[in-house]
């Protein structure tokens, strides 16, 4: 067995299953994309050792895991050999302690050439919100709700430019709408895991394109550095009307039963207002869901005008359009980056 830093272990990990044997509760809040959960203690285990260590000491804990883990020491030594066709695994538990070192330990009865994450999970989180608050080439894409940002970075994406879409991997479409049709959303901290994971594959050499969000997606929230790095990054603003705007929103949200609808509407009530709340909950009941969108855009059109007026940029480029045509509209955001 052998301990490396979070870099290596990383990097690494694009050849080497990564197995965490923390307990479930702790992989489900948030786990390194593409580990598998072998657990040396379940969660009541975890639970009852954590109680006997702050009661009697550190020798008694050992021996109330040892007993409790032994039954079921062949079965973790079964999965394991599962995941490590070439003999091969990368391991760590939160704090790169005892756990790991003890299933590295293990996995080696067995011949498993085994790596351990030196300041396990926790270094690993560490590492990675250092690396997502770093300077990097970053081009904004914003504009007002029904501009058709995502599927133009899409467009952008398929013709080969770097792109990572932050709604796609917090399951939500940032509005108070932007949960229909959606996945549950991760936790904040698999969020971060899941967002690293893809943006260490990108390259420096080239810029990397996101849309523009509040520092929440829902109720997933950025991490604050690269929150920060995107406030300040060059911004390309598309705007256009709302009849314009209305057609795609249309398409995207006319087909959800009216419940579901006037749920979302409720949740930005008190920001609409009694009487517009009102009269967009009957448009809803009377099927003019037309008429429930421009009401709700009039609110979040006067927010996002409001949070573009707080940003500390001077480097923001509007581009004015009357089409939602995707790729006449990317080709217009791409002919502004060309110099003069």
């Amino acid at each position: 067995m052998r301990k490396v830093e979070a870099g290596e272990f990383l990097k690494m990990a694009a050849n080497v299953p990564v197995i965490d044997v923390r307990a479930p509760i702790e992989f489900n809040a948030g786990h390194i994309p593409g580990a598998k959960n072998i657990p040396l203690f379940n969660d009541e285990e975890r639970e009852a050792i954590g109680i006997k260590y702050k009661k009697v000491g550190r020798t008694e804990a050992i021996l109330e895991g040892l007993r409790l883990a032994g039954p079921a020491m062949s079965c973790k030594l079964e999965n394991a050999l599962k995941e490590a066709p070439n003999r091969k695994l990368l391991v760590h538990c939160w704090r790169g302690g005892m756990r790991s070192e003890s299933m590295a330990w293990l996995f080696s009865i067995a011949g498993i050439q085994t790596t351990v994450l030196d300041g396990g999970y926790k270094a690993y989180r560490r590492y990675i919100l250092e690396k997502l608050s770093e300077r990097r080439n970053i081009i904004i894409l914003g504009g007002m709700t029904g501009s058709g940002k995502t599927r133009i970075l899409r467009h952008l994406g398929e013709a080969g430019r770097q792109v990572i879409d932050l709604e796609k991997l917090a399951n939500h479409k940032g509005s108070a709408f932007g949960s229909l049709g959606q996945l549950p959303q991760p936790s904040t901290e698999q969020f971060a895991n899941d967002l690293y994971n893809e943006w260490s594959r990108l390259s420096n050499n080239e810029p990397v394109w996101l849309e523009d969000e509040s520092h929440n997606i829902g109720t997933v929230f950025l991490p604050e550095g690269f929150y920060r790095n995107m406030q300040v990054a060059k911004t390309i603003m598309l705007t256009m009307d709302i009849k314009t705007r209305m057609p795609r929103l249309l398409e995207e949200y006319s087909g959800y039963p009216p419940e579901m609808l006037r749920t979302s509407l409720l949740k930005i009530s008190k920001r609409l207002g009694g009487d517009n709340t009102r009269e967009a909950l009957t448009c809803i009941d009377r099927g003019d869901i037309a008429g429930a969108i421009e009401i709700s855009l009039k609110y979040y059109d006067k927010a996002y005008q409001f949070s573009t007026s707080r940003k500390n940029n001077n480097d923001i480029t509007y581009i004015q359009t009357d089409t939602d045509d995707v790729e006449e509209n990317a080709r217009k955001i791409l002919l502004s980056l060309r110099p003069l």
